[in-house]
């Protein structure tokens, strides 16, 4: 009877809003990914304001920062976006309920996207973080809308809510990341404290992995933040001792819970 009444009340949404702005939706995702990926790729081809995004983030080192390499992720990321984008795009998924419900917060969220890379490049940091927490609110309301419309088909969670998992966990880690430059940036070093202050950050990001595994059943989500901790580890592995443990410790954790849920899960089935 729940779910009968819950499909009512999301068809009656769905047939509320004509062709025409089904289309209009699809086609504004399509324009606005389209220009994210463009300023993407000149911020570093150009590169925008003289200098790339890489260049940028060793100007700015944090202790929350991991090793370069770790940045690849965003070739990860764009790539299941534009998976994304061409499955919302289908004519066959013009009335899908899920993608309804989005609206055009994802075009939004193209748009901070697109805000953060100018105001970085052109070193305005703290408007950047701005622009920041605008990308991380728009796929906090996306990843919640998506786990609260109804089951996803199995095309669903690797078209729709796979890409934005491991979105949300990478901007969650970049978030942090950003704030620590921002109160660089404004002269907030912690001092001798730093080391211990990005530890206790560490600690409070494994519990948000823990907490999003366990009411969202996420594993993409906490494996990214996995992704991220091995790459602070590494980058601070013997200089800055402390935060590298701290890291391992956190992945370890992760992992535990990874696999105490994947195993409680597999119970539920059976």
């Amino acid at each position: 009877m729940r779910a009968r009444t819950l499909n009512k009340k999301f068809n009656t949404k769905v047939y509320t809003q004509t062709n025409t702005q089904s289309v209009l939706r699809q086609v504004t995702n399509i324009v606005l990914f389209a220009s994210v990926i463009t300023v993407n790729a000149l911020a570093n081809i150009l590169p925008i304001n003289g200098i790339t995004t890489g260049d940028l983030s060793d100007a700015f080192p944090s202790l929350f920062t991991p090793a370069g390499y770790v940045f690849s992720i965003w070739a990860l990321i764009y790539s299941l976006l534009i998976g994304f984008v061409i499955y919302q795009a289908r004519p066959s998924t013009k009335r899908n309920i899920t993608l309804m419900r989005l609206g055009y917060v994802f075009a939004l969220n193209c748009l901070f996207n697109i805000a953060w890379i100018f105001a970085w490049h052109y070193q305005a940091v703290v408007l950047s973080h701005v622009f920041m927490l605008g990308i991380l609110a728009t796929l906090i309301f996306i990843y919640e809308r998506i786990h609260h419309t109804r089951r996803l088909s199995n095309s669903e969670y690797f078209a729709i809510k796979l890409p934005f998992s491991i979105y949300l966990g990478w901007i969650t880690v970049a978030t942090v990341a950003s704030t620590a430059v921002t109160l660089l940036q404004l002269g907030v070093t912690g001092g001798s404290f730093a080391p211990v202050i990005t530890a206790l950050v560490i600690a409070a990001a494994t519990i948000i992995g823990l907490l999003v595994l366990g009411n969202r059943q996420d594993g993409a989500f906490v494996m990214v933040l996995i992704w991220a901790f091995a790459g602070i580890a590494v980058k601070q592995w013997g200089s800055v001792q402390i935060v590298a443990i701290a890291a391992l410790v956190a992945i370890v954790i992760l992992l535990l819970g990874f696999v105490g849920n994947a195993r409680l899960r597999s119970s539920y089935d059976y």
